[in-house]
């Protein structure tokens, strides 16, 4: 599913220096925690180290988030976030903890080849850059589809699943749920326009949401 590919909503940015404002910080880290927990968890580190990476990083955020302003001249703010991610991680490697663990096994080459992945926290990052941001579409994805498979009829999500994720075949679709191939492609493209709101409500740390269809 190709989501709004627009930066994160600025109305929900500009609302997290509010350390007050509970449902936007709960929706930003909904959205972001998951992402660090799998950066650092696919760079290597243990999870109970990942764990500890995303609370530093989560906290480093909340302590420069007001320095940060929606200019496009300074880059986009999951830019930001994953320079600050990428930056706590080479911190984490470098502590006396991981440099006396490869000191004591005499295998401090493992070490070394960890430092090797993040050679310039000045730099592009471009490649890595690249994944954090499929990994937050992902993300929104699975948050939006959890919300939306529970507003609307099964037969309907069913028609949206087979088609758009599993990549069955319309007729398929429609002889597997005995529904007839229009009833089919209406549920898909339902699903899709509640899916694409419910992300837009995401972004901008909106929760509020319709009833479940009839």
């Amino acid at each position: 599913m190709n989501v709004d590919q627009n930066e994160t909503r600025n109305s929900l940015l500009l609302r997290l220096p509010n350390k007050q404002d509970i449902e936007a910080w709960d929706q930003f880290v909904a959205i972001y925690q998951p992402l660090v927990f799998r950066l650092a968890r696919s760079k290597g580190f243990q999870e109970a180290d990942a764990h500890d990476i995303v609370q530093e990083v989560m906290i480093a955020i909340s302590r420069a988030i007001h320095r940060w302003e929606p200019d496009p001249c300074k880059g986009r703010f999951r830019d930001w976030l994953f320079r600050i991610a990428r930056n706590l991680m080479i911190n984490f490697l470098t502590r006396r903890k991981y440099q006396s663990i490869g000191k004591s096994t005499g295998q401090s080459f493992e070490f070394d080849e960890l430092l090797a992945e993040y050679p310039d926290p000045h730099g592009s990052g471009a490649e890595a850059s690249l994944e954090f941001e499929l990994e937050y579409r992902r993300e929104l994805f699975c948050l939006a589809a959890a919300k939306v498979s529970r507003q609307v009829r099964q037969p309907t999500w069913e028609a949206f699943r087979l088609t758009s994720v599993e990549h069955i075949p319309i007729v398929e679709a429609a002889r597997q749920l005995a529904m007839s191939e229009g009833a089919v492609l209406v549920a898909r493209c339902r699903v899709l326009a509640r899916l694409r709101e419910v992300v837009k409500q995401l972004e901008s740390g909106q929760t509020s949401m319709s009833k479940k269809e009839s």
